[in-house]
């Protein structure tokens, strides 16, 4: 009686090869990169969460309150069921400013210049309350559209633009500036026609290393080739090279 059993055991295990072997494992990780995505024209916004999702990545998501391809606003009610979802799924959240101005200066002691990306859009002076309010406010209303959402203590300046005094006010706020490293500039903002996605994509798997702490955006609107389209063979192609794709330590990265 045993020897059927056996044969019949065996049969089995060739007829459903996945019982007769355990599962292929990813390979470990050889060096860690971060993915930080910052709000922008979010067209593209769904089908970026669609592949990070498939991918297994985890990125930390800086927010700020920008209008969208939709004619509503990337913090407005309307996108409260997008930030829920990508909440669950664990990625991170950080402020990208209330208005996404620049820091164009520091006109006296505590206090720096702050003017609109608009050619008549205007600009303001802010002291450091006002500074810590611009970078609170967007974090504020993400908590009241996603309560169970993890913000860690880091911002991030619209463009990258800082000045001494920017940096010092909002560390008295417990808040650290964080940029993105030279090779972690994914390039979605640049011209389509001149760095298409084909060379952004080799470029990017030919630099990036450990360590880096890579930019893109939810969708850019100036870009007629979006890069969405390359961002899953970029990620495939990083993992395949042993890289893991973490969030931001509360520290932030250098």
């Amino acid at each position: 009686m045993a020897r059927p059993f056996l044969a019949g055991c065996l049969a089995l295990l060739a007829a459903f090869p996945a019982l007769a072997q355990p599962a292929a494992q990813p390979p470990a990780c050889r060096g860690t990169v971060y993915l930080t995505i910052d709000t922008g024209w979010s067209r593209e916004a769904e089908q970026i969460a669609a592949v990070l999702r498939r991918r297994g990545v985890r990125a930390t998501l800086f927010v700020a309150d920008e209008p969208t391809f939709r004619g509503d606003r990337t913090l407005g009610p309307e996108w409260a069921g997008f930030w829920r979802a990508r909440a669950a799924e664990g990625h991170v959240f950080a402020s990208h400013t209330w208005r996404h101005w620049y820091f164009t200066g520091d006109p006296a002691p505590g206090k720096v210049r702050y003017a609109s990306r608009q050619r008549d859009g205007g600009s303001t002076v802010l002291d450091g309350p006002a500074l810590c309010e611009e970078l609170r406010r967007p974090v504020e209303r993400l908590r009241q559209m996603v309560p169970e959402a993890v913000v860690l203590p880091l911002w991030r300046a619209p463009g990258g633009r800082t000045t001494p005094n920017a940096l010092a006010l909002a560390r008295q706020c417990g808040l650290r500036h964080q940029g993105w490293s030279a090779n972690g500039f994914l390039g979605d903002e640049l011209d389509s026609d001149r760095t298409p996605n084909a060379a952004l994509l080799a470029r990017a798997l030919g630099s990036v290393r450990e360590g880096e702490v890579m930019l893109m955006h939810w969708g850019v609107r100036s870009r007629r080739e979006p890069f969405a389209g390359v961002l899953e063979p970029l990620i495939a192609g990083l993992q395949e090279k042993g890289f893991c794709f973490e969030t931001l330590p509360v520290t932030g990265k250098n």
